[in-house]
């Protein structure tokens, strides 16, 4: 039972003002690994004991307020020291993060923008003469997973379809080949890129 709440000796990463998104995916999955994101997520009233409480009334009220205490702790710790003067008066582990997610990720509309850009810049992606298969899958899977964070989808298959169209005339018969033998729809990413 003890080890239950024990916290994890891997610190978050620190959130500087920068990749919000990126931040907050992590700190979303390091907080539900210690069994806290519910105070987070849901940030829940403690209630008083009732007249001659049950020990198992006294447990649970302290395990909740150790959870609300701990999850706060965790978002205090992973700022740094100019987002942390921000934040530092709000009371609870929601008020932190909806405060955060508020001023950082921006409103619905702004985050659109942002994924339009990127898929913008996703569309204007051509592989250079000089590139490997792996350097020009990473440019684009650097773009695609920004996209996700944002809320768009950008599927593993339009990535397929984007490099097979995109890379140079040197993988033309690679590509020739994969299109008379396999159904390129379907084609899983790591398989396109161990053919090419």
């Amino acid at each position: 039972m003890e080890a239950e709440t024990r916290f994890s000796p891997i610190a978050p990463l620190v959130f500087d003002g920068e990749n919000y998104q990126i931040w907050a995916v992590r700190m979303e999955t390091y907080l539900v690994a210690l069994d806290l994101w519910a105070a987070v997520e849901e940030d829940y009233e403690i209630l008083a004991l009732p007249k001659n409480p049950t020990m198992a009334q006294i447990k649970a009220q302290k395990e909740k307020k150790t959870k609300k205490s701990k999850a706060k702790a965790c978002l205090f710790a992973a700022m740094s020291s100019i987002i942390f003067m921000r934040i530092m008066s709000l009371k609870t582990a929601k008020s932190i993060w909806d405060y955060l997610k508020e001023e950082y990720a921006g409103d619905e509309r702004i985050r659109g923008m942002q994924g339009l850009n990127l898929i913008r810049e996703f569309e204007l992606q051509k592989m250079k003469e000089s590139e490997t298969i792996k350097e020009y899958l990473d440019r684009l899977l650097r773009i695609a997973n920004k996209v996700r964070l944002l809320g768009s989808e950008l599927s593993d298959s339009r990535i397929v379809e984007k490099i097979l169209v995109t890379v140079p005339e040197r993988y033309e018969a690679t590509v020739t080949t994969l299109e008379n033998t396999k159904d390129l729809s379907k084609i899983p990413l790591a398989e396109l890129l161990n053919s090419l």
